[in-house]
């Protein structure tokens, strides 16, 4: 595969950033996905979720403004819009599983070409679990998005036609942004929203495998 300007992190929550709706509730999941927060526009209404019992979240604050009673579910201290509120776990998991949120972004291991999603186990000997409220979240937002690199380390897709990996939940994403690429999962497949240095859908279906329409 030749190379390719990929995307930054950053650049992926900015875009992720931008294309969700006003006056949506939505999820950051731990990892590459609490960035957006920091790429929402002041004069927009979005309102942040953390499952550890935040409504209202805002960005990250100023370096030697942290507030260490004040986090989100990966630890990371974060900032509380005017109208926030602190509520129990419980609630929130109840805000989760109830259909109450528009949207969650996830990080993820695998996404099937149906959406599935792999994100908390490798299923490798030794790794880690790290379930958290990912599958509440995938199960009961309206939609599941994705943030991640486009392929592994060693070059491998992410992007599968079947995950290999210990499933989160079933068919459940729409969008997957990627270094590379955004991607729609729809009922006729995997569809090009839009890439860098102008990647072709066939460009990516060879890097991939999988065939993008």
């Amino acid at each position: 595969m030749q190379n390719h300007q990929k995307r930054s992190k950053e650049d992926i929550a900015r875009l992720v950033a931008q294309d969700i709706p006003d006056g949506a509730y939505v999820n950051l999941g731990i990892g590459m996905p609490t960035l957006v927060a920091n790429h929402i526009s002041a004069d927009r209404e979005v309102i942040l979720h953390s499952e550890n019992g935040i409504l209202g979240m805002g960005p990250a604050p100023a370096k030697g403004d942290e507030d260490y009673d004040l986090i989100n579910a990966g630890k990371q201290p974060v900032t509380l819009n005017a109208g926030g509120a602190f509520f129990h776990h419980a609630d929130s998991f109840a805000m989760m599983r109830g259909g109450h949120l528009d949207i969650c972004v996830l990080g993820a291991f695998q996404v099937g070409t149906n959406g599935d999603l792999a994100n908390w186990h490798t299923g490798e000997a030794g790794a880690i679990p790290a379930v958290g409220g990912a599958m509440d979240l995938a199960i009961g937002a309206k939609q599941t998005w994705v943030m991640m690199d486009l392929l592994t380390k060693q070059g491998q897709s992410k992007l599968v036609a079947e995950c290999s990996y210990p499933l989160t939940a079933m068919a459940c994403v729409k969008r997957i942004y990627t270094d590379l690429v955004t991607l729609e999962i729809t009922p006729h497949g995997v569809k090009l929203i839009d890439a860098v240095d102008g990647l072709s859908a066939a460009a990516l279906s060879d890097i991939t495998g999988i065939k993008i329409i």
